[in-house]
């Protein structure tokens, strides 16, 4: 009776944004209790921890997190409190881009991308490794649901490809196009569907441009008939409509930034 009840009790997590919270919900179906911390419709950077989510921490067997400099408010949230026993880092899981390009720097404001670039779940592909360890995290608070996981991220993966061969077949026209993108947030995007990024709106990840640099930005987008903008819904709308009148790009604003193939990724 008593192994059946720890086997029927549901494992509680904490995810430091929507698109991990999906994953863990993905490989853990019913036996897992996830919340995200952080909301996709705000800067996920600068977010104001409030006592729901600390008490969600406080009472989590595992915390799951983008990890790098993604998360500058997790250190405040954890500060003087008992961490979840367990603690998955997903940058650990995948191959990052941009970890040859030094951004520390004394001055430099969080989230600079300083220890790569932290967007890693923008490439579809990225959900197998991040599941496997998510798999192998679940496993060992519930041993005996090993098959129940296995199974959950097999169908998972399954649909996972079906959905990313349809991806590619949709983006493959545009295979080869330049796009400026808004925040250094689509490195990973770009490679796996064929995009080529051409600038950044922000001199740095996190700093606004400059009029100096807004200026010469605009210049080149005109010269090189860059005409399309890549947008986060949490992207100042005032700037992006002056570069797209100023340039003629047509802009994207991303809805969503999900890996949950049940949440209609990638982001529309």
């Amino acid at each position: 009776m008593l192994l059946s009840l720890l086997v029927a009790a549901t494992i509680s997590v904490a995810a430091t944004s929507t698109d991990l919270r999906d994953l863990v919900a993905a490989v853990g179906g019913d036996r897992v209790q996830v919340e995200s911390l952080t909301d996709p419709r705000a800067d996920p950077h600068a977010r104001e921890i409030h006592p729901r989510q600390l008490a969600r921490l406080r009472t989590a067997q595992a915390l799951v997190r983008v990890g790098l400099d993604h998360e500058p408010w997790l250190a405040r949230a954890l500060a003087g409190r008992p961490a979840p026993p367990h603690d998955l880092d997903g940058s650990k899981a995948v191959a990052l881009l941009g970890t040859d390009t030094p951004r520390l720097r004394a001055d430099d404001r969080p989230h600079a991308h300083a220890f790569g670039n932290p967007h890693y779940w923008l490439d579809p592909e990225n959900a197998r490794p991040l599941t496997a360890r998510i798999l192998e995290l679940l496993v060992a608070l519930s041993p005996a649901e090993r098959a129940t996981f296995e199974a959950n991220r097999a169908r998972f993966l399954a649909d996972l490809d079906r959905r990313l061969a349809g991806w590619q077949r949709a983006l493959a026209p545009h295979r080869g196009a330049r796009v400026v993108v808004v925040h250094d947030t689509w490195p990973y995007f770009a490679r796996r569907f064929g995009l080529t990024i051409a600038a950044a709106v922000e001199e740095k990840p996190g700093v606004p441009p400059s009029p100096a640099y807004l200026g010469l930005l605009i210049d080149r987008m005109r010269t090189s008939e860059v005409k399309a903008l890549l947008a986060e819904p949490t992207a100042p709308a005032a700037l992006v409509r002056k570069i797209a009148a100023a340039t003629g790009a047509r802009v994207a604003t991303t809805s969503r930034c999900s890996t949950s193939t049940s949440r209609d990724w990638p982001a529309r």
